[in-house]
């Protein structure tokens, strides 16, 4: 079934090219056949006429159904299936680790005492990707959060030319995103996720990752919150 989506999602201006044409054609036998039932006088050749006619109606009955279809598929299940359609998203390394600029023994501080100036400890933004504040971040849970049971996932997700933005999680170490639900409109300092269950998933750390899309079918760069899932209360 995603492969079928993901072809009406990809083909979509075809589709509806080719419903057009087929409609141009359509209407042309509609109206020639309809002429020829008004012209002629003979019982053979009136039905014919009125076959043709009937033929003309029906493809034009189902090619608006299937341009409907299509709208409906689009504009609605797509949304709501994200996964039919993926979203490329580069690999990010976990085991990336912090710049830290050092500092050579012996130099000078600003003042011009001569002690020499400690590195500076380093900090670490426990996010990843472009959490942008109001418009594409999730504020809830934190990073490191230790997460059990059901949990509600807050944040925004909102963007000028809005489209959908979905929640995903993965294993850290892995690229195998699980869809957890996805939103149609736009969420500003909101719920995102009413009652995600953690539950159905083995305990261990993961990445929680905010995908927003606009209309035109562009994603923009995610937001991702490292977290911990704990096994459940016994």
């Amino acid at each position: 079934m995603d492969e079928a989506l993901s072809f009406f999602r990809l083909y979509e201006g075809w589709i509806y090219f080719f419903l057009f044409l087929g409609g141009l054609i359509y209407l042309r036998h509609l109206r020639i056949s309809w002429r020829e039932m008004r012209g002629t006088i003979y019982g053979l050749e009136r039905h014919r006429a009125q076959s043709r006619f009937n033929q003309a109606v029906t493809a034009l009955v189902l090619i608006i159904m299937i341009g409907i279809g299509e709208f409906v598929i689009v504009s609605y299940i797509v949304p709501l299936r994200p996964e039919s359609f993926p979203l490329e998203t580069p690999t990010i390394d976990i085991l990336a680790t912090a710049t830290i600029t050092l500092v050579p023994d012996g130099a000078a501080e600003p003042d011009g005492q001569g002690e020499g100036t400690p590195a500076p400890t380093p900090t670490v933004d426990a996010r990843i990707g472009e959490c942008v504040a109001g418009i594409r971040e999730i504020t809830f849970p934190l990073p490191a959060d230790q997460l059990r049971g059901e949990v509600t996932i807050e944040g925004s997700a909102s963007i000028d030319n809005f489209g959908f933005y979905k929640l995903e999680v993965t294993p850290q170490n892995q690229a195998t995103w699980r869809t957890i639900q996805a939103g149609r409109e736009p969420v500003q300092n909101g719920v995102l996720v009413q009652k995600w269950d953690t539950s159905t998933l083995a305990p261990g750390d993961y990445l929680l990752r905010l995908v927003v899309e606009n209309a035109s079918g562009n994603a923009l760069p995610d937001c991702q919150v490292p977290l911990s899932i704990l096994p459940p209360e016994e």
